[in-house]
């Protein structure tokens, strides 16, 4: 440490201690999600729908990670508290930062500090950190995609000696030896519940062994493992006989890589578990394959399973349940009732008792179309809730193809005369299949937000379909891959870019969920180029979420305009819009510091939207 760093740690160690054994501030950001159930609603008002328009830029962190402009993402969303805010980068590190100046306090970085040769896990991303304290001793815990969890003191930015080997828990260490050197590590933001930390897993989702996606939770002081669920449930265990014969061996994904969200008062932990390996082909899993693409809860204390639900059976299309539930209060017949809001990328909304796991609107079984491929059973039938509406598009035919010109039109159609199409779950084919919502939803990781004092979820989905093509596999490939293989992720567009569905591309949704049906829905984001054309607001492709204040607004970046974006949280009118420095591909937070309220989000830009690539965290504030 420089000597000014070290005078602001020691700054922060002393107003840390200040506060020793006492709650978060509500002008905190103590989680990813705020609170432990991720409703990302904050109570500060400061700004609000009067003066968010004179809203600007307070400060910026660089990272200092790009290179000849060649940068990853961030896809972090900081916590903040007692005035200090922790921050994850693209390369892993933990930066504590002064959340008022954007001073840095110090910096850990795992993979120069502690170096692994293991693999990194979904191109080694992360979302962010979790906090503890008993009052005495604070810890940030970080999970790096390399199969670590590190323990590091919140005041100096030191490893904590009493966990796990000297501050770092070996998460491999539990697993067989031939899947231990596989891809496999935490992405998103651990979760903590009294003395227990407990996180979602990356690992393999293709054809051939894999490591397993289990929720796994480990003793926050030492680091030893408390309990661990099996996502793919083995021989005796519930939900066994839904994978075919042995089919549940060595089977990777069904994991809970969106990360977690926590019922303190219920001791539940939640999670919306992904599809099923090898993601687009079945036919050596035959079933429904629990607990792939369930929302379920766990006893927190135990690991044990208290309900589960089961969004989409036998999964083809890669459509993970990519998000834990947000946990709500939602209003029925008169009373309060604890739910469970589960976002998915087929774009529904399934909201459960939180208690009970029941469906709080009708589900019904909806008849879905058999497989033509050689041994692929494809579900019968699949559960579509009656309400809220499905807030993405369900399937593309003539009817909505694009409209912002003729040329993208003929194009489209052309291409979609070769094509399957036409209906919701249409299984993979070998003369390709339209799969809408695509690969990235519907919604995907970053979720959604939700109001307490109107009940309101506010989620953003993408309206791009993708063009599945199965293939044979080569003789060389058949025992490791199976039999079929995919001809790779292909966005279906036109011949100028564009995705081959009508506008808009991007939305914005409002749920009231206590009637389930739309408050309101507005484009998000633009294509400058095609409104300077003449064509309305299309929206574009997002990948970051949504956080909602009592000072009447919703913010959101996520654009591929690169764009920061405030609306009102009533009608969705867009109060204010700032340029980033590189796509905000990541969820916000709100907090306050010396009075006053910020905003802050990750300017990383890269990852699937392929913009420009960044470094920042900008922090926005009104003016003093």
């Amino acid at each position: 440490m420089t000597p000014r760093t070290i005078g602001l740690a020691c700054l922060l160690a002393s107003a840390l201690a200040g506060r020793a054994g006492a709650q978060p501030d509500e002008g905190d950001w103590p989680g990813v999600g705020n609170d432990p159930g991720c409703m990302r609603y904050s109570t500060l008002s400061q700004i609000d729908r009067g003066n968010v328009a004179r809203l600007k830029p307070a400060w910026t962190y660089h990272t200092g990670e790009l290179k000849d402009g060649v940068g990853k993402t961030i896809e972090c969303t900081p916590i903040v508290i007692d005035g200090v805010m922790y921050v994850t980068t693209a390369h892993l590190k933990v930066v504590a930062l002064d959340a008022a100046t954007g001073a840095e306090l110090w910096k850990f970085d795992p993979l120069k500090d502690r170096p692994t040769s293991h693999p990194l896990a979904s191109g080694g991303v992360n979302r962010g950190c979790a906090y503890w304290s008993d009052g005495k001793a604070r810890r940030i815990l970080h999970g790096t995609a390399d199969g670590r969890l590190f323990s590091i003191d919140a005041a100096t930015g030191n490893l904590d000696p009493a966990f796990g080997d000297g501050g770092v828990r070996d998460l491999r260490k539990e697993l067989d030896p031939k899947v231990a050197g596989l891809p496999y590590g935490p992405t998103s933001a651990p979760v903590v519940w009294k003395d227990l930390v407990i996180l979602g897993f990356s690992c393999g989702e293709g054809p051939g062994i894999a490591a397993p996606g289990d929720v796994r939770a480990f003793d926050v002081r030492t680091g030893a493992q408390a309990w661990r669920f099996r996502t793919v449930p083995g021989p005796g265990e519930f939900g066994n006989e839904t994978w075919a014969g042995e089919s549940w061996k060595d089977r990777g994904a069904a994991n809970a890589w969106g990360g977690l969200s926590v019922d303190v008062e219920r001791g539940l932990v939640f999670a919306g578990l992904g599809s099923a390996a090898f993601d687009f082909y079945g036919g050596d899993r035959h079933g429904d394959n629990l607990f792939a693409n369930c929302t379920i809860a766990l006893d927190a204390a135990t690991g044990r399973r208290a309900w589960h639900f089961q969004t989409l059976r036998h999964d083809l299309w890669d459509h993970d349940l990519p998000t834990y539930p947000n946990l709500v209060t939602v209003e029925r017949g008169g009373r309060k009732v604890a739910a469970a809001a589960q976002v998915t990328k087929t774009g529904y909304v399934f909201l459960f008792d939180r208690e009970t796991g029941e469906p709080l609107f009708e589900v019904e079984e909806r008849p879905a179309e058999a497989s033509q491929v050689v041994g692929e059973r494809a579900a019968a039938s699949q559960p579509v809730p009656v309400k809220p509406p499905p807030f993405a598009e369900q399937a593309l035919d003539e009817s909505n193809v694009t409209d912002i010109g003729e040329a993208n039109r003929a194009s489209v159609l052309e291409q979609l005369r070769k094509l399957k199409t036409g209906a919701p779950f249409l299984p993979p084919s070998r003369e390709g299949t339209v799969v809408l919502p695509g690969y990235h939803g519907g919604a995907n990781w970053s979720g959604a937000s939700f109001d307490p004092t109107t009940g309101r979820l506010y989620v953003n989905s993408n309206n791009v379909p993708n063009i599945l093509t199965m293939t044979e596999s080569k003789a060389v490939d058949v025992v490791s891959h199976g039999p079929y293989g995919f001809t790779g992720y292909h966005q279906f567009l036109d011949h100028e870019g564009y995705p081959a569905i009508k506008p808009p591309w991007g939305l914005l949704n409002a749920i009231d969920l206590n009637v389930g049906e739309f408050a309101w829905r507005t484009p998000l984001g633009e294509h400058p180029e095609l409104t300077a054309r003449g064509v309305p607001r299309t929206g574009t492709e997002t990948f970051g979420g949504s956080i909602v204040t009592a000072g009447g607004l919703v913010f959101i970046a996520g654009t591929k305009d690169e764009r920061f974006h405030a609306f009102d949280k009533d009608d969705g009118r867009l109060l204010w819009e700032h340029p980033l420095p590189a796509g905000g591909y990541a969820t916000p937070a709100t907090y306050r510091a010396r009075g006053r309220q910020f905003v802050v989000i990750a300017a990383g830009g890269a990852g699937k939207l392929r913009t420009r690539a960044g470094d920042a965290f900008v922090a926005f504030s009104l003016p003093e």
